[in-house]
């Protein structure tokens, strides 16, 4: 009996980290603002996964993370072509990787508002340092950026979609956690 309890447990949370990862995805595809070249401002993306975070941990917010980059992959690039690919590095950088850390949210998640939130920043900031990072050692050598240079051109570039970003995502993982719905399954 205890090995189908197990077995059940471990095919629900495979489910939901599909199901959340997915729902990011989909959430992905509404973007009411676009830059040029890759980065958005969703209707809230990031959310199902950092939500998944926060009620089953970080090991399963990472996995739906790196699922979700999976699949932010293909929009960004042949439904919605934003985003160049210019190696394969990049292309593991920004999506899998960039994506995974939002699982990150949960590390600090004590069933408060105030923890979910620094929870959602943490997320939220460890994906601006990769994609910082990527501005950095890989786009400036394909496109050498006007006017800000190396090191302030991804700065101000990511942080134009990342802070609304934040913002819609703090705003939606806030009322989530008041309502309850984030204490389901801890």
């Amino acid at each position: 009996m205890e090995k189908t309890k197990k077995a059940s447990s471990k095919t629900r949370i495979l489910a939901e980290i599909t199901v959340f990862a997915s729902l990011s995805a989909v959430l992905y595809v509404i973007r009411p603002f676009s830059m040029p070249y890759g980065g958005a401002v969703t209707l809230g993306s990031m959310v199902p996964v950092m939500f998944l975070s926060l009620r089953r941990g970080v090991k399963v917010g990472l996995i739906a993370g790196i699922l979700f980059g999976l699949l932010a992959l293909p929009i960004d690039v042949v439904l919605l072509p934003y985003s160049p690919i210019v190696s394969p590095l990049q292309a593991f950088l920004e999506y899998p990787l960039a994506f995974g850390v939002l699982g990150l949210a949960g590390i600090v998640y004590k069933k408060t508002v105030f923890s979910a939130m620094v929870g959602v920043g943490l997320g939220v900031f460890v994906k601006f340092l990769v994609h910082y990072s990527v501005g950095v050692f890989v786009w400036y050598y394909v496109y050498e950026f006007p006017a800000f240079g190396r090191y302030l051109y991804p700065a101000v570039y990511n942080a134009i979609f990342l802070v609304p970003e934040f913002i819609i995502s703090t705003i939606l993982i806030a009322i989530l956690v008041k309502a309850g719905w984030v204490e389901y399954a801890l």
